[in-house]
């Protein structure tokens, strides 16, 4: 990438801009997502809905990734409005969070959130696509500007964490809701981006990303070490809280793994490994994770097993991005990110939905998945790693 004296002045006030106001929307997103992640299923469980509907309903964002997902990235990018998409995805989701406040009956909780997330599930792999377009033409670095979301988590899930000592689990949706709408707001500031000019050699199909062996390996691999995630996200508040845990305890064991993404982020330009290496790396640190998760360890081992969220979560998404990069010609980024999410999608439902059903009968034990999970996964990127790595970026991939 040019360096910051490279490009002219008006280019650089034009990046600061944009990395500015992206990185406010990225923060807001994930404000959503750091106070939904953690207390959502709290919320669920709270309202009287039971483990098994409560595994089924953490699937359905899972569900709409490879269903609803591909359509509206491929109509945003056929129409070059990611921005466009982006502030009518944070506004639905806003809205969709308030109607799911309302409901309390596990059915008509399930079609709510089947809503809301038909529209808050493209937003991320929306708001990476609209990302990478500004990296390819400011010459920005992505982790920089992604950590700021990861902040956000933070800041999200130390809120609702102290809230859910004060107030009734009950009402933790409200304020999922009002965050939600906060990054409504942020999306109205977006930058509009240049339309992409694809040259001649480019890819000519979407679907034929699809034929690229080593595409569909980065987005295995990408979609069952996330994916191995699936159990953590549906559980591991529920489990804390039955071990007695207070709320801010709970929200201070998230918070842990998300200050070690945030460092991951921030030194992400300074990584000198292949992109590759970096996915292995967070596939083998979540069987290591996971092992040690599935045996109870004691508050003191949790905390410092979460910081390994750094690894299996952040150092991971560095590694896939920087795959993408070189891969998906920038006028198709948008539908790359479209069949990331969709598979990631279609591994996390199962995995979601398997979860529940194994933790009402094994409990911690369902971390075990997990693990086997992430390990097919390193191998999956191990074994293709001369296919991603040494590849030259394609004639308008933006690198």
């Amino acid at each position: 990438m040019p360096s910051e004296s490279q490009i002219p002045i008006a280019s650089q006030d034009a990046s600061k801009r944009f990395a500015g106001r992206l990185a406010l929307f990225y923060g807001a997103t994930f404000g959503t997502m750091g106070t939904h992640l953690p207390f959502f299923t709290v919320w669920l469980k709270a309202v009287g809905i039971d483990a098994s509907w409560i595994g089924i309903i953490s699937a359905v964002p899972a569900l709409t990734r490879f269903t609803v997902l591909p359509f509206v990235t491929g109509a945003a990018e056929k129409r070059y409005s990611l921005r466009g998409a982006l502030t009518v995805a944070a506004f639905a989701t806003a809205l969709g969070f308030a109607v799911i406040g309302t409901q309390y009956l596990p059915l008509a909780v399930l079609l709510a959130y089947a809503a809301t997330c038909a529209l808050w599930t493209p937003m991320l792999p929306l708001t990476d696509a609209y990302a990478l377009r500004g990296v390819a033409r400011y010459g920005l670095n992505y982790g920089p500007m992604r950590l700021w979301g990861s902040a956000a988590f933070v800041a999200g899930a130390l809120v609702c964490g102290l809230l859910v000592d004060i107030v009734a689990a009950r009402h933790l949706i409200w304020v999922i809701a009002s965050i939600a709408a906060l990054g409504a707001i942020a999306s109205l500031g977006l930058q509009p981006l240049e339309r992409p000019k694809p040259a001649p050699a480019a890819v000519q199909g979407a679907t034929s990303l699809l034929r690229d062996a080593g595409f569909v390996a980065i987005i295995v691999a990408s979609a069952l070490t996330q994916g191995s995630h699936a159990a953590y996200y549906a559980f591991a508040s529920i489990t804390w809280q039955g071990l007695g845990l207070s709320g801010l305890t709970i929200a201070g064991l998230w918070v842990l793994g998300v200050l070690a993404e945030i460092v991951v982020f921030a030194l992400s330009p300074r990584f000198t490994l292949q992109p590759s290496t970096l996915v292995v790396i967070g596939a083998l640190s979540a069987v290591a994770r996971w092992s040690i998760t599935a045996q109870e360890p004691s508050l003191a081992v949790l905390s410092v097993v979460q910081l390994a969220h750094g690894l299996t979560y952040g150092i991971t998404q560095v590694g896939i991005m920087g795959l993408l990069v070189r891969h998906v010609p920038i006028h198709l980024m948008a539908r790359g990110q479209g069949y990331l999410a969709a598979c990631g999608g279609v591994v996390s439902m199962t995995a979601s939905i398997l979860s529940g059903v194994v933790y009402a009968r094994c409990g911690a034990g369902v971390y075990y998945m997990m693990a086997a999970m992430a390990l097919v996964a390193a191998s999956v990127m191990w074994c293709a790693r001369h296919k991603v790595s040494h590849q030259p970026q394609r004639a308008a991939s933006g690198g």
